[in-house]
C-alpha cells in the first residue's frame, strides 16, 4: 500500500525481495542505478545477502530508516535476529545517518534499539501512545457457539462496516471466516498458509470493500493503509500487549471511533505457554513475562487505557479516558486498602526486592512452597501476614500499586518487584489507597479446543437466517 500510494510514477519507489520475478528484479536494479528510485523497501533478510550489499554500494544512499525497530530487541514482541545486524550491514554499504521508527516500544525496548544501532546520543522524538477514539473492552470467552453468536451480533450491529478478526491459528482463521460467511457476513481469510496471490487478492478485496471482514493471523496488517476499519476483534488472547496495541491500532485511523473487543479465557494462556516450550530458556522467560502483562490487562478492573499507556511508560489520568473503555464506562466498587498496601510494601522490603509477584503473593498467604522453604523464608515476619485474603486480592492490589507508581517491575530481571520513591514515602506516611478488585474469569472447559468434539463443524448461528 505504501509503494502504491507513494507516487504515480512506478520507478520512484520499489521493494526488493524474493517475490520479484527476474524481469521485475532487473527493472528495479535498472531504476536504482539510473538514480530514478528515491525510496527502496528492503527486508533485513534481503539486506544481509552479499549481492544486495554489492548493489547498494553502487548507489548514493541519503539515509536509512529502520521501520518496526522494536524487532531489534529481544524484549520486543516480534524479535527477529536479522534486525540486530542492520547497523553492521549498513556500515558495510556506507556509514550514512540512521533513523529508527516504531509505534510499540516500551522503555526497555527503546533502550535496546538505541544501543544496538549506536544511537544512545541521538535525538529522541516521542508522541503519545494514546488513541482516544478507540474503545477497549474485554469479554469472557466461554463456549464456542456462544462466542460465535457474540461475534456475529457485534459485527451486524455495525451495519457492514469494515473490520478485522484476529486468531492465533490458521485453522481457526478458516473456521471463523466460514462461520461468518454462513451467517451473511462477507469475510475472507488471511494467513501465511495461503498462496501469495490469494493473500494479495483477499487484501485488495478488503481495501476495495468487496468484503467487510478479514479474519487473519498476525500476518495481516503490516503496511495496510485502510483508515476506516471500524472494529478489531481478538478471538484469541494476543501473545503480548505490544501485539495487542499494534493490532488494535489498525482501527479508527480516520479519527472516528473504532471498537476493540478481546475475548479472554485463562485456558488460552496455558496454550500459549505450551507453544513456547521448545524455544530457548531465555526466550521462554521473556515470552512468559510478556504474557503476564497481557493477562494483567485482560483481568484489570481499572482503566484499560491507563494500563496500556503505563506499560509503554506514559503517565495518564483515567479521567481523560472519557469512558472509552468498558471499565470506565461500568466502574466497579472501590475498597480502602491502605493497610494492605503497607503489608505488601513491607513484604517486598523484607524480601530485599529480589522476587516477582507470584512469590510475594505466596509469602503473603503463607504458602510454604519448596522454593520458599529452600530460602527459609517461612521464618520471615511477612510470611502469612496476609493469610486473611485470597491470592486474587493480593494480585489485584499489586497490579494497582504498579499502576499507582508505588512499585515498579525490573523488566531486565524478569519482573522483580521494586519499591519506588513514591512507595518509600507511602511506607513512611501511609495515606488512603483505593483498590478496585480485578475481574474474575472462570476457566471455560468448553468445546473451543483444537480437534475437540465437533470443532470442525461450522453452522449458521443467526436465528434469522
Amino acid at each position: 500500500d505504501n509503494i502504491r500510494g507513494f507516487a504515480q510514477k512506478s520507478s520512484l519507489a520499489h521493494f526488493l525481495n524474493s517475490s520479484l520475478s527476474k524481469a521485475e528484479l532487473n527493472q528495479v536494479i535498472e531504476d536504482m542505478l539510473s538514480g530514478e528510485t528515491k525510496l527502496l523497501y528492503v527486508a533485513p533478510e534481503t539486506l544481509k545477502k552479499e549481492e544486495t550489499i554489492d548493489l547498494l554500494k553502487q548507489v548514493k544512499i541519503s539515509f536509512v530508516a529502520v521501520d518496526e525497530a522494536h524487532c531489534i530487541s529481544e524484549w520486543g514482541h516480534d524479535f527477529r535476529p536479522e534486525y540486530r545486524r542492520i547497523k553492521q550491514m549498513v556500515k558495510a554499504i556506507d556509514d550514512v545517518p540512521v533513523m529508527a521508527l516504531t509505534a510499540t516500544a516500551t522503555p526497555k525496548v527503546q533502550q535496546d534499539v538505541q544501543k544496538n544501532l549506536g544511537m544512545m546520543s541521538a535525538n529522541l522524538f516521542k508522541s503519545s501512545f494514546n488513541r482516544p477514539n478507540l474503545f477497549y473492552q474485554v469479554r469472557p470467552k466461554g463456549r464456542k457457539d456462544i462466542v460465535h453468536k457474540e461475534i456475529i451480533s457485534f459485527i451486524k450491529a455495525r451495519n457492514n462496516k469494515s473490520g478485522i478478526v484476529y486468531c492465533l491459528s490458521r485453522k481457526k482463521v478458516e473456521e471463523i471466516s466460514e462461520m461468518l460467511n454462513m451467517n451473511g457476513i462477507k469475510a475472507l481469510p488471511y494467513h501465511a498458509g495461503l498462496e501469495s496471490k490469494v493473500r494479495g487478492h483477499h487484501q485488495d478485496a478488503f481495501l476495495m470493500e468487496d468484503c467487510n471482514v478479514i479474519v487473519a493471523t498476525i500476518a495481516f496488517g503490516m503496511g495496510i493503509d485502510k483508515p476506516d476499519v471500524r472494529f478489531v476483534i481478538h478471538y484469541d488472547v494476543p501473545k503480548s500487549l505490544e501485539g495487542y496495541y499494534q493490532e488494535t491500532g489498525r482501527g479508527g485511523r480516520d479519527g472516528l471511533q473504532g471498537d476493540c473487543l478481546l475475548f479472554y479465557n485463562p485456558n488460552d494462556i496455558e496454550k500459549l505457554e505450551k507453544f513456547m516450550k521448545d524455544k530457548p530458556v531465555a526466550e521462554q522467560e521473556i515470552g512468559k513475562q510478556l504474557l503476564v502483562e497481557t493477562v494483567s490487562f485482560a483481568e484489570t478492573s481499572n482503566c484499560r487505557r491507563k494500563f496500556v499507556l503505563h506499560y509503554f511508560g506514559e503517565e495518564f489520568d483515567e479521567v481523560k479516558c472519557n469512558k472509552m473503555c468498558d471499565n470506565c464506562r461500568n466502574p466497579k466498587e472501590k475498597h480502602e486498602a491502605k493497610a494492605e498496601a503497607v503489608v505488601v510494601l513491607k513484604a517486598i522490603r523484607e524480601l530485599d526486592e529480589r522476587f516477582a509477584t507470584d512469590y510475594v503473593v505466596q509469602i503473603l498467604i503463607g504458602k510454604a512452597t519448596p522454593q520458599i522453604q529452600m530460602f527459609r523464608h517461612e521464618g520471615l515476619n511477612a510470611f502469612a501476614s496476609g493469610n486473611d485474603r485470597e491470592p486474587f486480592y493480593w494480585n489485584s492490589l499489586i497490579r494497582q500499586m504498579l499502576l499507582g507508581g508505588l512499585l515498579v517491575k525490573d523488566i531486565e530481571e524478569y519482573g522483580l518487584l521494586k519499591i519506588t520513591k513514591k512507595g518509600d514515602a507511602f511506607l513512611k506516611k501511609p495515606k488512603s489507597f483505593e483498590l478496585i478488585l480485578n475481574n474474575l474469569y472462570n476457566d471455560a472447559h468448553a468445546d473451543d479446543e483444537e480437534g475437540a468434539g465437533d470443532a470442525g463443524e461450522v453452522v449458521a448461528l443467526d436465528e434469522r437466517l
